[in-house]
């Protein structure tokens, strides 16, 4: 493969100037005009350009943006697992699918593959070159497919996976949004109780008492407010570093495994996210079983695709064990990271060989669960935010009104 700049004139005999990557000076030619244009010069370059007007977006960085949405993924592997199911080759299905996409990121991707297709690689190779639209789950997938001859029903069932890790994701997500928003609400309130509304109190309780000592709680609500007024740069700072600080210690090893391992011990949110967890590694692991893929690299690409540190760890000393030649569910069970349940079903499944089935119906048990825990979680959250919402606005009301109460007193 070889980067080529063109010059082209395209449908409406406006002159275009890029760069593309093909295998050869003709390949190039052939997939400008299978996009409309009209080269009228190609040449190879040695080094590739930053940026390409329509060539291959992975040719440059995108250090801040992920180039391809997840659902935008699953959509796109859905259709093309249904297109080679209809019989419809693969070169001609990716060329297909980029003509019909609407997000020039991505289409320019998909021309990627097709290019790297025609030229005569493989489609996991073409997707091993892209890790990060790609992940080491989808890859593998992909090639024990190719592997087994069953492309497009891997791709079906890649698809699924991924509509359901949404779906999960989603419900899990839509659980933690609503108590973050009130708790940002309620911050917010506070901020401007305390800035505006409180120093305004502050000037009438001076006027009005002429130095009588104050209640305590009021007391401490002007103190606070004073500092907040005055020092809120600092208290912006501080913030700002508890949060930075939090993000490098759950990216440090030991910090993932404390953190991760303290969110399943959460009140209200721990069993949730616990359920969750054994949601996406029972449907993950039995995804690439049921796709051909080994049980030792399986294990890995679970791993590495859990998305919980404790876990992930767990699964690291699971793989030595299975390794060693024992069963999964004992080497599950001495991490004691998962319910009795679930590795008691993971033992049965390894008993009776439906180990990718089982895994299956136990995702589907935790999917069932994770949107009763979200049902339950939401009638009992509710009314505890609109508490917390009441006690920081009503603590600061009656810090206010104490005194009041003091000068009626003293005028009567």
């Amino acid at each position: 493969m070889a980067h080529y700049s063109f010059t082209a004139i395209n449908s409406g005999g406006v002159e275009k100037k890029g760069t593309l990557i093909a295998a050869s000076l003709e390949s190039a030619s052939t997939e400008l005009k299978s996009r409309g244009f009209f080269p009228t010069g190609i040449s190879e370059t040695k080094n590739a350009p930053a940026a390409t007007s329509t060539g291959n977006p992975f040719a440059f960085s995108w250090p801040f943006l992920r180039p391809v949405k997840p659902r935008e993924l699953m959509l796109f592997t859905r259709q093309l697992s249904t297109l080679l199911r209809a019989g419809m080759p693969l070169l001609r299905g990716l060329e297909t699918l980029a003509k019909h996409e609407r997000n020039f990121v991505w289409r320019e991707n998909i021309y990627a593959l097709a290019e790297h297709i025609r030229s005569g690689g493989t489609l996991s190779d073409g997707l091993a070159k892209h890790p990060r639209v790609f992940d080491r789950l989808f890859i593998s997938m992909i090639k024990a497919g190719e592997a087994g001859g069953l492309l497009d029903a891997v791709l079906d069932r890649q698809a699924r996976f991924m509509e359901k890790s949404l779906q999960l994701h989603g419900k899990v997500k839509a659980a933690m949004v609503y108590p973050l928003l009130v708790m940002t609400v309620a911050l917010v309130i506070l901020v401007g109780l305390l800035v505006f509304v409180v120093p305004q109190f502050k000037k009438i309780f001076s006027d009005l008492l002429k130095g009588a000592p104050l209640p305590p709680l009021t007391q401490a609500v002007l103190t606070a407010s004073d500092f907040v007024k005055a020092h809120y740069p600092l208290v912006l700072a501080l913030l700002l570093g508890v949060w930075l600080s939090f993000v490098f210690f759950r990216k440090s090893r030991r910090g993932g495994q404390l953190i991760d391992g303290l969110m399943v011990r959460l009140p209200l949110f721990g069993d949730l996210i616990l359920k969750s967890l054994v949601a996406r590694f029972t449907r993950t692991l039995g995804t690439l079983l049921s796709s051909g893929v080994a049980i030792l690299p399986a294990l890995l690409i679970t791993r590495d695709t859990c998305g919980n540190a404790r876990v992930a760890g767990a699964l690291g000393a699971v793989h030595e064990q299975v390794k060693a030649g024992e069963p999964v569910a004992r080497s599950l069970e001495h991490t004691q990271v998962l319910p009795p349940m679930v590795t008691s079903m993971i033992d049965v499944g390894e008993h009776t060989g439906q180990l990718p089935a089982m895994l299956g119906k136990i995702a589907d048990l935790y999917d069932d669960e994770v949107d009763n825990a979200v049902a339950g979680l939401s009638s009992l959250i509710e009314p505890l935010l609109i508490l917390l919402l009441a006690g920081v606005v009503g603590t600061i009301v009656i810090a206010l009104f104490l005194p009041i109460v003091r000068i009626v007193q003293l005028l009567t």
